[in-house]
């Protein structure tokens, strides 16, 4: 099954960011494809690769840069990205931004759309 994820919440003031990680990994591991992740509104945040938590603290960024590298197509928001000073020199590595037509192409081209 293809699933693209729209995440909507920032990575620490929200347990949305974890949740959507523990299904990606669960997902996966049951041989699910992930088509691809859209960060909208507050869940640009996630794409900061300036996140330096605690080294007892879980690395949300880490996970979202180590998906990524997997050729997953993860795309920022570019208007909410902007509002919160997301820019493709802040953004991690293997994150794009795009516009909404970006989601548009995910949805269509997945089984299922689960937002975070």
């Amino acid at each position: 099954m293809k699933i693209s994820i729209i995440l909507l919440k920032g990575p620490y003031q929200h347990q949305s960011s974890d949740t959507a990680r523990l299904f990606i990994e669960s997902a996966l591991k049951k041989g699910h494809e992930i088509q691809g992740v859209f960060f909208y509104q507050d869940g640009v945040l996630n794409a900061n690769k300036h996140m330096d938590p605690p080294q007892d603290d879980r690395n949300l960024g880490k996970f979202w840069q180590q998906l990524a590298e997997k050729n997953n197509e993860m795309i920022v928001c570019i208007a909410a990205g902007k509002r919160r000073g997301i820019n493709e020199e802040i953004c991690i590595p293997g994150i794009k931004i795009s516009g909404l037509g970006q989601l548009a192409k995910m949805i269509k081209n997945s089984d299922r759309v689960i937002t975070f």
